[in-house]
């Protein structure tokens, strides 16, 4: 019999520091608190969603730095020793936290900011294939997930599982989606394994402005007021679901998963924590699907832009 998952529930409806702070406190002491997962010591990646350099003012593309920050604080005074870290798809981590205007706060808490490089060749699943995963994110003591609640222009939406896809160092994303993205079950099966390799030990959703209509990014925001939390990924992602009034049958990433042997996927086997759900929406607007599979012109295209972007970046000034 499937194991019963607990996934939090908290109303915040809006970005004040205090405000989420407390949300983010609440969440964690309904979950157990944080030294359920972890321990005084740990070195902690805080994997948010780092797609693209572009402002939480502009769109909420990535996953807003109150909330990054708010996990931060409370691992800095359990006696953790948390870092950011992401491999974004454009630009590198170091932009993107700079259009979230990071760079800062973070330094004076002083919690560093590590590109998920060094990539180390691991297979994922009992038989998916070789994956170029992080060293830093593999060397971390524990994983906390901060993903965004968005559209996603191939998935549908993307929740939970597949942020944990920025630990693939570099343009080794876009090769896996040239590679397995021919075959979308094959290619969601890799992102569930990838995630559960790695091993999150905490998943927080920020979804107190979401994205719809369209995503990965540039897609328009919409209020939802919540933040959604708990161990198992794939719970976070049947409630996030319910939420948004999306059967999960429609959701690429959800459906793979039959036959996987996989707990969190049924709402009776969830237990509920904090505020309660209400009704699910009835008009999130979710995108048109579009190909999974990059070609191999779309991999160098992306490959080159990546190069540019970089080369455009400030160089720092010489030490005297």
């Amino acid at each position: 019999m499937a194991q019963k998952t607990t996934v939090s529930l908290i109303r915040c409806h809006d970005y004040q520091p205090a405000r989420v702070a407390k949300a983010v406190e609440h969440q964690l002491q309904l979950l157990g608190g944080l030294e359920r997962f972890v321990k005084p010591g740990d070195s902690v990646l805080l994997k948010p969603n780092f797609i693209s350099p572009r402002s939480h003012r502009q769109d909420p593309t990535q996953t807003h730095p109150e909330v990054i920050l708010a996990v931060a604080r409370l691992l800095k005074d359990f006696g953790a020793r948390p870092f950011v870290g992401d491999s974004p798809g454009w630009g590198d981590v170091q932009t993107c936290a700079e259009a979230l205007e990071l760079i800062e706060p973070l330094k004076r808490l002083g919690v560093p900011l590590r590109q998920l490089d060094r990539p180390r060749t691991h297979r994922v699943g009992r038989h998916g294939p070789r994956v170029g995963l992080s060293a830093v994110a593999l060397e971390a003591d524990a994983i906390i997930n901060l993903p965004k609640l968005k559209a996603h222009g191939q998935l549908l939406v993307t929740l939970a599982v597949k942020n944990m896809f920025g630990c693939v160092s570099g343009k080794r994303k876009a090769m896996c989606h040239y590679l397995y993205g021919g075959d979308p079950t094959r290619f969601c099966r890799l992102l569930i394994d990838i995630c559960y390799f790695l091993r999150p030990a905490l998943t927080l959703i920020d979804g107190i402005i979401a994205m719809e209509r369209t995503g990965p990014s540039g897609g328009a925001s919409r209020p939802l007021g919540w933040l959604i939390g708990g161990a198992d990924p794939l719970s976070c992602e049947t409630v996030c679901c319910r939420l948004l009034g999306i059967d999960p049958e429609r959701v690429p990433l959800l459906r793979a998963t039959s036959g996987m042997q996989l707990d969190g996927l049924d709402l009776d086997r969830i237990e509920l924590v904090g505020d309660p759900p209400g009704e699910p929406l009835s008009d999130f607007e979710l995108p048109t699907l579009a190909p999974i599979r990059f070609s191999l012109r779309r991999v160098l295209r992306s490959k080159l832009r990546q190069m540019w972007l970089l080369a455009r970046k400030p160089k720092p000034a010489p030490s005297t």
